[in-house]
């Protein structure tokens, strides 16, 4: 069976030729794939939407909309603090908002997410 040629070590700066088909020396080992200790649990399924449905009776117009003096439907439950700075899925951190107002926070969410490394 033919062995394919050998390959320079994937690992930035080395060049330490790899014949195994790994694509990395034994120095520069592949780390293995880890969750985040801090990843947030996520509501799912049918107590989001119940949640949703709660949410929108309560309140039926997009708050960001509102604060404008603006009437606008509001589509998207969206959480105030995100969950991935540290936010939690409880309804004191849940409000409406409409689509593209939900669009301009979660933009403005991921840029500070890229920032912040």
């Amino acid at each position: 069976m033919p062995i394919a040629a050998p390959k320079p070590c994937g690992h930035p700066g080395c060049g330490v030729l790899v014949r195994d088909g790994t694509g990395r020396c034994e120095k520069h080992p592949r780390k293995a794939w880890v969750r985040k200790p801090q990843a947030a649990v996520r509501i799912r399924g049918r107590k989001l939407q119940a949640l949703r449905d709660q949410l929108f009776l309560r309140n039926p117009l997009c708050v960001a909309c509102e604060a404008r003096g603006i009437t606008t439907r509001a589509t998207q439950r969206d959480h105030i603090k995100p969950l991935a700075e540290g936010g939690t899925d409880t309804e004191d951190n849940v409000q409406g908002l409409c689509e593209p107002c939900h669009e301009a926070k979660s933009l403005q969410e991921a840029l500070r997410a890229r920032t912040r490394g």
